[in-house]
């Protein structure tokens, strides 16, 4: 703010169309009210423009030549300089002021609810600023002393560090974590041994071990060699006794 020269003026907003009404005094304790105002039958139309000179917002209104009508000077906000009426958000109470030091009351308000919000808004971010600007020039002028967050000579710093469990690890005295193999099959219901309907059979050396045994072809005997067919053996008794077992007598 310092650096700045003392008519430096920033534009903060401008408003194409704005509506002033004359006013008479104030009603009662409580404020204005903008139903009391001719409001279909403004008294002047014009621009607004929100500028800000040195700490001070000024609010002018300006004809479309650019020639002024009058000017609100605001050292604070809220102020009394301007002022919301009771019965809407689009209507404010202003106060104007010559360089002569008089002042006079007049209406103004806007066709547009968000052009009311925006001159609220303008007004508030001015002093807004102006706040930041003076706590930031003091901090300069008077810098807080660092602290020194540095290691002396000997200190340690100890950091326990957690897993995405949750539990904190401990070095080599935290207990190993059993990790036990998962087949994804569940372990078959007590009693399931009794119903083995659609049973898959076991394959392996117990089903081998199992089945009946392989029987070997009896061997002729006799030299082969003297004999081009050899001599036929007449069949073993144990051989005569599965084959007639394997014939059903009819009666």
């Amino acid at each position: 703010m310092s650096n700045l020269p003392a008519d430096y003026e920033r534009i903060l907003l401008v408003k194409p169309e704005v509506m002033v009404y004359k006013i008479g005094p104030r009603p009662s304790n409580r404020g204005y009210r903008a139903a009391d105002w001719n409001l279909a039958k403004p008294d002047w139309k014009g621009r607004m423009r929100i500028i800000s000179k040195s700490e001070q917002c000024i609010v002018r209104f300006e004809d479309i030549s650019g020639a002024l009508f009058g000017e609100c000077l605001i050292n604070e906000w809220p102020s009394v300089a301007v002022e919301s009426v009771l019965d809407s958000c689009r209507y404010f109470v202003v106060r104007l002021s010559d360089p002569t030091g008089r002042h006079a009351f007049i209406g103004t308000g806007f066709s547009d609810r968000g052009d009311s919000f925006d001159f609220n808004v303008a007004i508030s971010d001015h002093f807004k600023w102006l706040k930041n600007s003076k706590e930031a020039e003091q901090l300069t002028q008077n810098p807080t002393p660092s602290m020194d967050l540095s290691l002396k000579e000997g200190q340690t710093i100890k950091i326990n560090l957690k897993n995405k469990y949750g539990e904190e690890r401990r070095g080599s005295d935290s207990k190993p974590r059993s990790t036990g193999s998962f087949t994804g099959f569940l372990p078959p219901p007590p009693g399931s041994g009794r119903n083995n309907i659609g049973a898959i059979p076991r394959t392996g050396s117990n089903s081998m071990s199992q089945s009946a045994p392989v029987k070997s072809a009896p061997v002729a005997t006799g030299n082969l060699l003297d004999d081009d067919w050899g001599d036929f053996s007449t069949p073993s008794s144990e051989t005569k006794t599965d084959n007639q077992n394997k014939w059903v007598s009819f009666s």
